[in-house]
């Protein structure tokens, strides 16, 4: 037997995240990115002791592997290993893009909600990346639930980059604004500035009660000419939102000068 592969994208932080409701549910919408995720790896020559019992895994506990592979009524013998594309805890989606690699790579094969179940199972919390509309959910992160569909913006480019390191989730917070009133706003909006605005504003509201105060991103993104920005809402990454096309070439060297790091580019939306 030799060693197994798989591949699964992340996300860069979210377009909206926070309470439906002053005291309801945390949701979120996610940004899908195909430069994050994971790259999961299954060495079946370095068997466990044990047959069933949690394998060793890079950034997971062993508790929170079997507690996976027992949701889903998984076994499987040998190594795990997950190599992050970005690193962990900056808000990109590896926790939960690696317990998709190790399900699949045990043979899971079956619905994205009881994947996300179990991934709520083994840490408290789960992204969307399971589901292949992701960035069309409006998300329950903390109870599995899909809230609504929502439309994805239109096609745009985001240059991203990390502001400070790790900060991983803590699935117990909580401590989010009402966002209410932005889910509204979203289910009518149509137009890229439109969702930018709206992406701008949940981010505004979340350092606003969370922090760093310090944080440049909103007045960089004004100064670039771009049309909003976003950020991962418990994590480092900072989206910079433009139009396709209308990055400006100094960009990147602007934001390496502020101390961000981690810089990348990608495309994304619907039509």
């Amino acid at each position: 037997m030799t060693l197994r592969r798989i591949r699964v994208n992340g996300h860069f932080g979210e377009w909206l995240q926070g309470r439906l409701g002053p005291q309801g549910p945390v949701v979120l919408i996610t940004m899908p990115c195909p430069c994050t995720g994971v790259d999961v790896f299954l060495d079946p020559q370095c068997a466990q002791t044990h047959a069933g019992d949690a394998p060793v895994v890079a950034h997971y506990p062993p508790h929170a592997v079997k507690a996976l592979l027992s949701a889903l009524r998984l076994r499987t013998a040998g190594q795990f290993r997950i190599v992050p594309r970005v690193a962990a805890g900056l808000g990109t989606g590896v926790s939960t893009a690696g317990l998709m690699g190790i399900a699949a790579l045990a043979g899971w094969q079956g619905p994205p909600e009881q994947l996300a179940k179990a991934c709520i199972a083994a840490e408290g919390a789960s992204d969307p990346l399971m589901f292949p509309d992701a960035g069309s959910l409006l998300w329950g992160s903390r109870d599995g639930i899909i809230h609504a569909r929502v439309l994805p913006p239109p096609r745009h480019e985001i240059l991203g980059a990390l502001w400070g390191g790790p900060r991983p989730t803590d699935p117990a917070d909580d401590d989010f604004p009402d966002i209410s009133d932005l889910v509204q706003a979203w289910q009518m909006a149509r137009r890229l500035p439109d969702f930018t605005a709206l992406a701008s504003e949940s981010a505004r509201r979340c350092l606003a009660r969370r922090g760093p105060q310090t944080d440049p991103t909103d007045s960089l993104a004004a100064s670039l000419g771009a049309l909003g920005w976003n950020m991962a809402h418990t994590g480092a990454a900072r989206g910079f939102i433009f139009a396709q096309g209308t990055v400006p070439p100094h960009a990147p060297a602007v934001l390496r000068d502020a101390g961000y790091h981690g810089i990348l580019r990608f495309e994304g939306g619907g039509s």
